[in-house]
């Protein structure tokens, strides 16, 4: 597949997808790992003399008053920082206006449009991919670059729709996540998957994907309930998913040396930040909420993992949201670390990463995925459509 390097940029418009989908707060921007992760491609690009047009989505925009909201001219004032150039950001919306401004870059000089989701108050144009807005996108420069990881599972008009009309390769951040990530797809073995968070039906294809070809599956977060469910566990107040018992028992029966389960859990009686009461799964009350895997559960995925080579962890193993159920997931995090020698962990979803960067583990884990959905999707199906759109134009 293409990459930036396989271009000529010089006096050229290169419009790049950029993934700044940022947590902020009264305007102000809470984490800026994925604005860095940017950096790499657009630093290239205005390095050879191209003439940069940033694209990006922030937030959902469903009606006019999300856009006061989910601007993204916090994003190109902080870009502007950390590139040490003037941005252009481009406000306005109307097509005309924004390729009049376009125009006026030279050489070397970058611009970041608004919201590519503001046009979803035109009919969903940015989510509906309509050929209108990718034609817009398209004429506005030379070659396309898709460097948003996070939005390549999604049929948009600026990832998808824009790629049929322009020369189009991918970035650096790209590049990364698929060389990173297909070392799951022939791992050194012992193999162990880690699989939390809230719901099972959102791993399957992930389960479906890598239980016949890994040695052990942890499962944690609220997930590992459905399955203690499955398993003829009482689990108290917390709720189970019902639409996928059957596959939690199905799981179960064809792999019941490879899928390992809490044994204690982290429980309150009050759905809200306090302090855990561990108890034996067996002991679950029903007025009990289980939130966290327990101190010996913790100790029994150390034993699993002391062995691995390689890793693959998806979704924090307890209730993230709040401090004092984070433990799980932190100590094995720290475990992970210590263990860098000799185990290659590539760890995707949000939660976990931000758990490993609050906690300082980052470099010592082999990759931390920004995708998200996206990096479940290509786990499942090792392509995304975003790829597809790139492969069926260098095909063309």
């Amino acid at each position: 597949m293409k990459t930036i390097r396989d271009f000529d940029l010089k006096n050229k418009r290169v419009v790049i997808r950029c993934d700044f989908n940022v947590p902020l707060k009264e305007g102000k921007i809470m984490d800026d790992t994925r604005i860095k992760g940017a950096l790499e491609t657009i630093q290239y690009a205005l390095s050879q003399q191209a003439k940069v047009v940033l694209l990006s989505h922030l937030g959902k925009v469903k009606e006019e008053s999300d856009k006061k909201k989910n601007t993204l001219k916090p994003i190109a004032r902080h870009l502007e920082e950390i590139l040490g150039q003037k941005v252009l950001f481009i406000e306005t919306t109307d097509f005309e206006e924004v390729k009049k401004q376009v125009s006026t870059l030279e050489d070397g000089e970058v611009c970041l449009l608004e919201n590519t989701r503001f046009y979803d108050l035109e009919g969903n144009k940015e989510s509906g991919n309509a050929e209108s807005l990718a034609r817009f996108y398209a004429s506005l420069g030379d070659i396309f670059i898709n460097d948003a990881f996070g939005t390549l599972h999604r049929s948009h008009a600026s990832n998808v729709g824009i790629a049929s009309f322009l020369p189009a390769g991918i970035g650096f951040l790209v590049e990364k996540e698929i060389s990173s990530l297909a070392s799951v797809f022939c791992p050194k073995k012992p193999f162990i998957v880690i699989l939390g968070g809230a719901k099972v039906q959102d791993k399957i294809g992930v389960i479906e994907k890598f239980a016949p070809k890994c040695d052990k599956i942890l499962i944690g977060g609220a997930m590992a309930l459905t399955f203690l469910d499955a398993e003829g566990y009482a689990v108290g107040a917390s709720k189970t998913e019902q639409e996928s018992f059957a596959f939690c028992q199905k799981m179960l029966e064809q792999y019941p040396e490879k899928i390992v389960l809490p044994v204690d859990l982290g429980t309150t009686k009050v759905y809200e930040e306090c302090t855990p009461v561990y108890k034996d799964i067996t002991e679950l009350e029903l007025d009990d909420y289980a939130l966290d895997i327990g101190p010996q559960t913790i100790k029994n995925f150390e034993n699993q993992l002391k062995e691995a080579h390689t890793v693959l962890w998806n979704g924090p193993l307890g209730l993230y949201e709040f401090p004092s159920f984070q433990k799980g997931t932190k100590e094995l995090l720290l475990y992970l670390k210590e263990k860098k020698d000799c185990i290659q962990t590539v760890v995707g979803g949000g939660d976990t990463v931000a758990c490993a960067m609050e906690n300082h583990v980052e470099d010592a884990l082999y990759h931390l995925s920004t995708g998200g959905g996206a990096t479940l999707k290509y786990l499942e199906e090792e392509t995304l459509v975003g790829l597809e759109a790139i492969k069926r134009n260098e095909s063309r």
